[in-house]
């Protein structure tokens, strides 16, 4: 059963708290759940802006959206916050205006940046995305993607994607895993991401899981644990007589 569940809303409501805040009546909550998948969805087609390939995608790890009667607080985590902000605040301004427009509602967007991307699942689903649609190898990708979420305090990763790898004829499924992802365990971090790369021979769907740690013992990934993790390990190696 773990391994069909989604692992972050697995724990939603238990261990980690919601995507969306606010309260609505029965009359008025579907039409305001529509309205978060339209934002969502949105803000995703209007930051990425693939035919301009000089200007950087904005890493886009997770949209929250907070009601109050009078409006609406929409909190855009990500890695490049200065894709998003543009210059002198441009880009900002002209999605919270869209998304007036969108929604008819007052409008206030707020970004919050990433410190360490390295280990946050959306985000390395989505550089995984940007290497294979620039042509790079698939295996090596992945290996790279591990490695650095390792060597960042991670606890452990598992990569899987899916299409044709390659450029290949037949579509078939790719996996790699590193450490361990105990999906079951509501107390670990398990963070989980979807992306997906747009190739000339189709399009290719990268899953990530990333163990982060512990909610209860708040023992949370951290890189100063995973060096001295390393440098135990190699201490330990025995050496050949």
């Amino acid at each position: 059963m773990g391994q069909k569940v989604r692992p972050t809303g697995f724990r939603t409501g238990i261990m980690r708290p919601w995507r969306s805040t606010w309260y609505a009546t029965k009359a008025d909550y579907s039409e305001l759940l529509l309205e978060d998948v339209q934002i969502r969805a949105f803000i995703q087609k209007f930051l990425t802006n693939k035919k301009d390939r000089k200007e950087q995608r904005p890493a886009i790890a997770d949209i929250k959206i907070e009601r109050t009667r009078e409006r609406v607080t929409v909190v855009v985590t990500s890695s490049r916050v200065g894709a998003i902000i543009g210059k002198k605040g441009e880009k900002i301004d002209k999605l919270t205006k869209a998304l007036e427009k969108l929604t008819r509602r007052h409008i206030e967007v707020k970004t919050v940046e990433v410190t360490r991307p390295e280990i946050d699942a959306q985000l390395i689903a989505e550089d995984i995305a940007e290497q294979l649609e620039r042509r790079a190898s698939f295996r090596r990708t992945m290996k790279q993607a591990m490695q650095r979420a390792m060597e960042g305090g991670a606890r452990g990763v598992k990569l899987q994607l899916s299409g044709r790898l390659g450029g290949a004829e037949m579509a078939r499924c790719e996996k790699g895993m590193e450490g361990s992802i105990p999906l079951s365990t509501l107390r670990c971090k398990i963070e989980y991401g979807f992306a997906e790369a747009t190739t000339p021979q189709g399009n290719i769907g990268i899953k990530t899981w990333v163990n982060q740690g512990d909610y209860l013992t708040g023992d949370i990934a951290d890189a100063t644990d995973a060096q001295a993790g390393q440098v135990q390990k190699k201490s330990t190696r025995r050496r050949p007589r």
